[in-house]
């Protein structure tokens, strides 16, 4: 399974203003969700219970263990 992702205009009779060039002979399943233009993605915000409180007290990059220790690299 392969997957592409098209981005679609209507005009203002709902019809498609280009029309996507298809893989021949295959069978292609969509699922269209409508992006409201007037909408804008909004910022995720943590709850207001535990916002500000959080608080580095380490190295955040550096891995816990040595790569030595790491299964994925035997």
């Amino acid at each position: 399974m392969q997957a592409e992702r098209l981005m679609l205009e209507t005009d203002d009779n709902g019809h498609l203003t280009t029309v996507p060039t298809l893989p021949p002979r295959v069978r292609i399943e969509a699922i269209f969700l409508v992006l409201d233009k007037t909408s804008k993605t909004k910022r995720r915000q943590p709850p207001p219970e535990i916002a500000g409180k959080g608080r580095i007290i380490g190295d955040i990059l550096s891995p816990v263990v040595e790569p030595e220790e790491w299964d994925a690299l035997r």
